[in-house]
């Protein structure tokens, strides 16, 4: 089979390549609002209530998605892609990635860490952008490490390959998250050199979150008080038409002026975990312990708040039912196990397993290489468990979407969403597929035959150098 064709009535700037022995980029090409795309005779899993359409046509304009289904007219002019013989995802969505980090993911020291944030440290440069889009994948929780009990704040990203500030990475309107983790890691982080840290036991770890919230809900406590006082303030002022003043003191204040309190004193730390309490920012909790997956559930009630994902959750099969009842989505491994003790009672069946008991489950990375074939890591929840493969793929696509909270934009092919779109040989489950084009926001951000024939040049010009 041929490599999609794309036809332009145009001549348009080339896309980004990055052949395999230079790091370099041409970066995204420039388009009018007013372009039209057109991808068509493609067999589309839309993922979404049109099911699997044959031979099909999407049209996209201004980066969304403007039409779906098998008997679109393609308006003249537009640019084509003829992907016939192909088959068109939604772009694969990593709900567990490091990727696009620059100087590393964890702050280790101290066991809360809550005002950190990764998209402080985002690389666009970083060459597993460009790789992953190879792969597929167009968007990824970019979360922080987990030597604390409590870490930092992640950052939900679009692969958007040739930008030049870490900023245009960011998936603008997603909710913002948190990274917590359990077990080994906040627990041995003690250990592995320089000051030792409280805690450095499983009950320490628990303690420790614990005691973040109750000065957490102290905090809130406080804000919330000034808040309603300052409110309270600006009614009575409406009333008497007086001034407003700050400061402790109401003395030599006249005139029907009103005394404005003062406002406590910010803390970063404080902001994060007031966000949780409050529903604003998403809890991603790397676990993996069945016992510890219930611990956080209870402490999590205890103090008020909800857990949007565990993360790992390699025992989640054991307490499917108690994390559904919570309401927590589950993003795990397709079968990773042997490295660790916790990973001792893994399973391949866990994903299908907590999906029959009514958790929302996604497979996610946790790394740069895997990233690339997060397709196949879905297949096996066909072996592993029997999903069918609409449910299965649903895991690197629509599911990671709703956890992330951005399943409103991407995460399945409708009218209305952007398009975030993966171009495959083949089915993704097929054993000789592979990716062949890879669209963000409908930019052309991985094209299969560029790349080769950029490889091509790049070794012909290496070759005859001296």
């Amino acid at each position: 089979m041929k490599t999609p064709t794309i036809h332009r009535p145009v001549a348009l700037r080339p896309v980004a390549l990055v052949a395999a022995l230079v790091l370099a980029s041409a970066g995204p090409r420039a388009e009018s609002q007013d372009t039209v795309t057109a991808i068509t005779n493609a067999r589309i899993m839309t993922v979404g209530q049109a099911g699997t359409i044959d031979k099909g046509t999407i049209l996209i304009k201004g980066g969304k998605i403007t039409a779906v289904g098998a008997n679109v007219t393609v308006p003249e002019g537009a640019t084509t892609i003829d992907a016939a013989g192909r088959v068109v995802t939604p772009g694969i969505i990593d709900a567990h990635s490091h990727t696009a980090v620059e100087g590393g993911v964890n702050e280790c020291t101290n066991i809360v860490t809550a005002e950190v944030r990764v998209e402080d440290a985002l690389d666009p440069r970083d060459i597993s952008i460009y790789r992953q889009l190879a792969g597929g994948v167009t968007a990824a929780n970019v979360l922080h490490g987990s030597c604390n009990s409590i870490g930092g704040q992640n950052a939900t990203i679009k692969l958007r390959w040739g930008v030049e500030s870490g900023d245009a990475l960011l998936f603008k309107g997603a909710p913002p998250g948190i990274k917590f983790a359990l077990g080994e890691n906040p627990k041995r982080s003690s250990f592995t050199g320089g000051a030792r840290r409280y805690p450095a036991t499983r009950m320490g770890v628990e303690v420790s979150i614990r005691d973040a919230f109750m000065e957490a809900k102290a905090y809130k406590k406080e804000w919330d008080a000034y808040e309603a006082a300052v409110k309270t303030i600006a009614g009575t002022r409406g009333k008497s038409g007086g001034p407003i003043h700050s400061g402790r003191s109401a003395g030599g204040l006249g005139g029907g002026a009103v005394q404005r309190p003062e406002a406590p004193r910010k803390n970063l730390q404080m902001e994060a975990l007031k966000e949780i309490l409050e529903g604003k920012r998403l809890v991603h909790a790397h676990s993996y312990r069945a016992d510890e997956i219930l611990m956080l559930i209870d402490v999590a009630n205890e103090m008020g708040f909800k857990i949007a994902t565990f993360q790992h959750v390699l025992e989640g099969y054991k307490v499917a039912t108690e994390i559904a009842k919570h309401g927590a989505g589950a993003s795990t491994f397709s079968d990773w196990w042997a490295y660790k003790m916790e990973a001792y009672d893994a399973i391949p069946h866990n994903a299908a397993i907590m999906a029959s008991h009514g958790v929302l489950v996604s497979l996610n990375s946790d790394s740069d290489e895997l990233a690339r074939r997060l397709y196949w890591e879905a297949a096996k929840a066909v072996r592993y468990g029997g999903v069918s493969e609409d449910e299965a793929f649903k895991m690197v696509t629509l599911n990671p979407a709703k956890q992330l909270g951005i399943d409103q934009w991407v995460g399945s092919i409708e009218v209305g969403k952007d398009a975030d779109l993966a171009i495959f040989r083949a089915h993704p489950f097929a054993a000789d597929t592979r990716v062949e084009m890879t669209l963000v926001d409908g930019k052309v951000m991985f094209d299969r035959s560029k790349d080769v024939a950029a490889r091509t040049g790049v070794a012909a010009t290496l070759g005859g150098a001296k």
